[in-house]
């Protein structure tokens, strides 16, 4: 049965694509007004963008097509291939282990040998998480390791490591940091900056505390406006080994808290489980370090991830782009036994021509986040795979997982003028811009909708990409 629906799907959007040529000179003399006009305004010409607005049932011509065949940049966008993938490979429920191993015997709170944790790609080991693997560990009765704690990430190719400003100059935004087997936090620090009036000072707090780094525990208050408060307290995050600040907090700031990116990513994972154990009381006699669990020790534990579905969520709603690599990289680990970017390429390749088909050109893959200027896709071919993906048994889990208009998400506070609804993805670098995804039109049909510029003005396009789904949504 499930081959002959694959082959049911596969029939229907041939024919829908052949339906999409024949009307394709219909279609775009049919460019509606409203968008016209606001790419007009926006100064962004036609040839710069690509849209495409068509049943999503995929059994009638298409309401729009335009340039609908061009391979463009995706920027975030193409998280919908990546995630819709990964939910049709590996299912809703598919979740991460990360096991740890013990190297001893315990006798009186002490590890009389070394623990190991072993990363097998989990995206979301965050700071609450990786407190509860390490209570976890001193659930077992240990408080003390007399030997060394050592981090496996060898799951992941070294490969994979990049230079966290070498996409845009800014290595200290979280967007950038690298995928890594044993991902813990984010490789990211957020400071909460805590006014304390009587002192003059602001406390200052770090999520989570980084072993044998100094950090600095108060930032002076100055008066003032708030304004560029960042700027204002002048940090300094050039030193691993040190966090300061030589400026200070205006007070009219009130509570702030930020976010950076660690100054050394390589180290952090050893820094941050390093300084969560020690916070929580744990001990350990030898040193924090990288290596390899030895060949044939059992785990004494797995440390379980929230399911797919939920990882997805927290991908498409908020662009998560680590997350993402981590789960691109986890494709090519589960179907090529290879946790490298060339492994996941040669998968989500595969995956395309067998569950899609090859009557578009395939997307061209790189990291399967969009944070990337390699990657490409047409909206013919995106808008192909959602329509395969809305007759899924996966289609609700990709569809939840996308930000709906005006309620949540990067779509948030983009709400539609004609008070319909849509679940969208959205895309920005800084010269692509887009929104794809599922319109819920006011005559109960649903479509899929796909609308990406491209251009040095590709940003300016978003008031017509809006005009475009309030128009889409508008069918009765």
């Amino acid at each position: 049965m499930l081959l002959l629906r694959r082959s049911f799907l596969r029939t229907a959007c041939a024919l829908s694509l052949t339906a999409w040529a024949a009307s394709s000179a219909f279609a775009q003399q049919a460019f509606p007004t409203e968008v016209e006009a606001a790419l007009a305004r926006a100064k962004v010409p036609r040839d710069s963008v690509t849209m495409l607005v068509a049943d999503a049932d995929g059994v009638r011509p298409p309401r729009l097509a335009w340039r609908s065949q061009v391979q463009v940049n995706p920027a975030s966008i193409m998280k919908l291939v990546t995630t819709y993938a990964a939910l049709d490979m590996l299912g809703p429920a598919y979740s991460w282990s990360t096991p740890v191993y013990i190297d001893g015997t315990v006798s009186n709170g002490v590890l009389n040998g070394n623990l190991y944790i072993k990363g097998q790609g989990d995206p979301k080991l965050v700071l609450e998480r990786a407190w509860l693997l390490l209570r976890r560990v001193q659930g077992l009765g240990i408080t003390t390791v007399s030997g060394d704690i050592v981090l496996d990430r060898s799951a992941f190719e070294n490969t994979i490591e990049n230079d966290p400003g070498a996409f845009d100059g800014e290595p200290l935004r979280p967007y950038n940091a690298s995928p890594d087997a044993l991902l813990v936090n984010f490789k990211s620090v957020n400071m909460i900056f805590t006014p304390e009036r009587g002192s003059q000072q602001a406390r200052v707090s770090y999520e989570p505390p980084l072993a044998s780094v100094s950090m600095q525990p108060t930032v002076a208050l100055a008066p003032g406006e708030c304004g560029d408060w960042r700027a204002a307290i002048k940090p300094d995050f050039s030193d691993p080994n040190r966090i300061r600040f030589t400026g200070a907090l205006p007070a009219a700031c009130g509570e702030k808290s930020w976010a950076v990116a660690y100054a050394d990513p390589r180290t952090y994972g050893l820094r941050a489980m390093g300084g969560l154990w020690a916070e929580m009381g744990g001990r350990v006699g030898g040193q924090m370090r990288e290596g390899r669990v030895p060949a044939g020790l059992r785990p004494a534990f797995e440390f379980g991830s929230p399911p797919l579905a939920e990882v997805v969520r927290d991908i498409n709603k908020y662009s998560n782009n680590v997350m993402a690599q981590q789960l691109f990289l986890t494709i090519g680990l589960t179907q090529k036994n290879r946790g490298s970017f060339e492994a996941s390429r040669s998968a989500l390749g595969q995956w395309w021509r067998d569950r899609i088909g090859t009557g578009e050109a395939p997307p061209v893959f790189d990291n399967g986040s969009g944070l990337s200027r390699e990657e490409r896709i047409s909206a013919a071919a995106l808008g192909k795979m959602l329509q395969v993906a809305w007759r899924s048994p996966v289609m609700p889990e990709l569809v939840s997982s996308l930000p709906a208009t005006g309620v949540d998400g990067t779509l948030r506070k983009r709400a539609l003028r004609s008070g319909g609804a849509a679940h969208l993805k959205t895309g920005s670098l800084r010269d692509s811009a887009g929104v794809a995804g599922y319109v819920h039109g006011a005559s109960g049909r649903r479509y899929v909708l796909v609308a990406i510029a491209n251009g040095e003005n590709a940003g300016a396009a978003r008031a017509a990409f809006d005009a475009l789904v309030d128009w889409a949504s508008q069918d009765n």
